[in-house]
C-alpha cells in the first residue's frame, strides 16, 4: 500500500508542508508552473528556497504577496510583565514558518448608511494597529483608501504609517520597509476564489473542505457565524496557496492513506490580528480537538490553523509510523533556528496491508490503586464488592510486603476514567488509606456479544468475542451452575452432559469442544465431570450442609 507518513515532531505549517511534499513529487517545474499561474492574478509568487536547519538540507516554500512574505511573531516568556502587560520589542521579533491566521474580523453595521469606515490606532512601539467598522448599506462606501478589485473578490485598505512608510526591524541588523496592504476577506469570497482555480476540482474541493474548517474553527471561538467571519490581513492568500499548494501536491503524489505522528504545537504566545494569544492560538487548539497533540519547552507557535486544518482533513489516522519500506523522504523548513531542527518530515513508501488499519490501542482505562496494612480481610472483601457494584470493571488485590516489615494488601480498581470520582470516593469511604494513585493504561480487546442458546435444562448464555485474527467462544460459567444445582445429583449428571450436547446439536454454530475450549471429547466429559463434582461438594456450597 502506497503510503504517506507526516513526521511533525516541530510542529506543522502550511507552507512546511508543502515544501516537504515538494520534495517528494517528480513534476516539480508543472507544479510551480501552476501554482505561479494560478496565484499571479493576486500578485503571489511562489518560489523554492534551499535551507539548513541543525545540519539537515530541506526546502523552503516562500510565499511572496505583492514581494512581501508574511510573518508571524512570537512573545518571548521574559516580556509578559507580571502585571500582565506585554512589551514587544521589534529586533525580537522573528519571521516563522507561517502567518498566525486569526482570521476573525468584527464589522458593525450602520443600517443607514452601510459605509465602510476604519479608524486606525498606531502604537509606534508595539507596530500594532486597532480597526473600528461601520457599515452603510445605502451607499457601500469605503472610506480610509479603500479600492475594490472585482476580479479578486477581495476589498483592499491602504495603512499609512509613519508619512507613508510602514518599518518593521527584524533583528539588530536588518530593516525592511515596505507598504503594507491589508486584505479581509470573507468566507463566501474565499470559496468563490477557489472555484475559479485553474486545477482539477478534486483538488479545488479538497482546498474548499481545508477552508471550511479553518473557518467554522474561527466561527466558533469569536462565537460567530460563517457568514460574519473575515479572512485577515495578507494571511487569507498566502495561506490559500499553502491549501492549495499541499492539496495539488497530494494529488501528483496519489497515496493510498495518509498517516501522521502526534503533533508538537510548541510553547508561550504569539502575537496575532488580535493580540497575544497563548499556544497554541484558540482556532488552532479547536482544530486539534481529536487530534494528539502535546507541548514541550520550545517556545513559539509551532502549528497553525492553516497546518491543523490540512492534516485534520486529509490524514486517516494519527499514531506511530507503521513498518514501511520508505522510497523517499522529504523535508519541509520553516524560517526560525531552535535547538531542533525546525522541520516537517515526510515519508513515501509502502506499508503491508492492515498494518495501519487498526490503531495502536483500542480505548483506554483507569487504575485507581491503594496499599493497605490495617484492615481485616472481610474489611477488604467488603471494599472489594462495593466497587464492583459501582461500574468498576475489575478489582483484585495482591499481598505485598510494607515498611517495619508489615504485611498488606495492595487494592487495585480497573474502572472508565468517567467513573474516577465516584470510585475514589468509596476508597476513602470503605477502606483505611488516606491517598490513592491513578495510572493510565491503553487497552486493546476483543469485541463481545452474548448469545443464548436454549436447552431442556434451561437457557445458557455464550459469549462470543472476535478481533485481531481471534475469535472464541465460550458458555457462562453461571448459567451451567445454575443448572446442575437444579438437577437430581444421582442420576442427572449424564442428563446434564446432554444438554449441553443438545446444544450442539440444536445450534449447528457451537461445537462442544469449542463452548468449553477443548479438543477431544474424553477430555470435555472429564471437564464436565470435575465441574459437577465440585459445584456438588458440600464444601463449595456451604448452605447445603444441613
Amino acid at each position: 500500500m502506497k503510503t504517506l507518513y507526516i513526521e511533525c515532531n516541530m510542529g506543522v505549517a502550511g507552507d512546511m508542508l508543502m515544501g516537504a511534499l515538494y520534495e517528494l513529487c517528480d513534476q516539480k517545474e508543472k507544479f510551480l508552473s501552476d501554482m505561479n499561474q494560478a496565484f499571479a492574478p493576486y500578485g503571489v509568487t511562489l518560489s523554492v528556497e534551499p535551507a539548513v536547519k541543525c545540519g539537515i538540507s530541506g526546502t523552503h516554500m516562500m510565499v511572496a504577496v505583492h514581494g512581501e512574505e508574511e510573518h508571524s511573531h512570537d512573545v518571548l516568556p521574559e516580556h509578559i510583565h507580571e502585571d500582565g502587560h506585554m512589551t514587544i520589542h521589534a529586533q525580537e521579533e522573528s519571521p516563522t514558518h507561517d502567518h498566525c491566521t486569526q482570521c476573525y474580523h468584527e464589522h458593525v453595521h450602520d443600517e443607514d448608511t452601510l459605509m465602510h469606515s476604519h479608524e486606525h490606532t498606531h502604537d509606534e512601539d508595539t507596530l500594532m494597529h486597532s480597526h473600528e467598522h461601520t457599515h452603510d448599506e445605502d451607499t457601500l462606501m469605503h472610506s480610509h483608501g479603500h479600492s475594490h478589485d472585482e476580479d479578486t473578490l477581495m476589498h483592499v485598505h491602504d495603512h499609512i504609517h509613519d508619512e507613508n512608510e510602514h518599518t518593521h526591524t527584524h533583528d539588530n541588523n536588518s530593516h525592511h520597509e515596505h507598504h503594507h496592504t491589508h486584505a479581509h476577506t470573507s468566507y463566501t469570497q474565499i470559496l468563490e476564489q477557489i472555484h475559479t482555480l485553474p486545477f482539477p476540482s478534486s483538488v479545488k474541493d479538497s482546498v474548499a473542505a481545508v477552508y471550511r474548517l479553518i473557518g467554522e474553527a474561527e466561527s466558533k471561538v469569536h462565537h460567530s457565524t460563517l457568514d460574519q467571519i473575515h479572512f485577515h490581513e495578507v494571511g487569507s492568500i498566502d495561506a490559500l496557496v499553502d491549501v492549495t499548494g499541499c492539496a495539488y501536491l497530494l494529488s501528483l503524489l496519489e497515496p493510498e492513506t495518509i498517516l501522521c505522528s502526534p503533533v508538537h504545537v510548541g510553547n508561550g504566545f504569539v502575537h496575532c490580528a488580535h493580540g497575544t494569544l497563548p499556544v497554541p492560538a484558540p482556532a488552532t487548539a479547536e482544530l486539534l480537538k481529536g487530534i494528539p497533540f502535546y507541548s514541550r519547552n520550545i517556545q513559539g507557535e509551532l502549528c497553525t490553523p492553516t497546518g491543523a486544518a490540512v492534516l485534520k482533513h486529509f490524514v486517516t489516522s494519527f499514531e506511530a509510523m507503521p513498518p514501511m519500506n520508505v522510497t523517499e523522504i522529504g523535508y519541509g523548513m520553516g524560517t526560525k533556528d531552535f535547538a531542533a531542527a525546525n522541520c516537517v518530515r515526510v515519508f513515501l513508501g509502502e506499508s503491508s496491508p492492515g498494518s495501519n488499519t487498526a490503531p495502536s490501542f483500542d480505548d483506554s482505562v483507569l487504575s485507581i490503586s491503594c496499599n493497605l496494612d490495617d484492615m481485616t480481610g472481610e474489611a477488604v472483601g467488603f471494599a472489594t464488592e462495593l466497587l464492583l457494584q459501582a461500574g468498576a470493571l475489575d478489582v483484585y488485590t495482591i499481598p505485598i510486603q510494607m515498611k517495619k516489615n508489615r504485611p498488606g494488601i495492595l487494592l487495585t480498581c480497573i474502572c472508565e476514567p468517567k467513573d474516577r470520582e465516584r470510585l475514589t470516593s468509596l476508597f476513602f469511604l470503605h477502606t483505611t488509606t488516606r491517598g490513592v494513585r491513578y495510572q493510565m493504561f491503553d487497552r486493546a480487546k476483543l469485541t463481545s456479544e452474548i448469545e443464548t442458546c436454549h436447552s431442556a435444562y434451561g437457557d445458557i448464555r455464550i459469549k462470543k468475542s472476535s478481533g485481531y485474527g481471534v475469535e472464541k467462544e465460550k458458555a457462562e460459567f453461571e448459567d451451567l451452575k445454575a443448572i446442575s444445582k437444579r438437577m437430581d445429583e444421582n442420576n442427572e449428571f449424564e442428563n446434564w452432559v446432554a444438554s449441553v450436547i443438545d446444544i450442539r446439536l440444536e445450534e449447528n454454530d457451537y461445537e462442544l469442544d469449542e463452548l468449553l475450549e477443548c479438543d477431544n471429547e474424553k477430555e470435555v466429559l472429564f471437564m464436565l465431570k470435575e465441574q459437577w463434582d465440585e459445584l456438588h461438594n458440600p464444601d463449595y456450597f456451604p448452605e447445603d450442609d444441613e
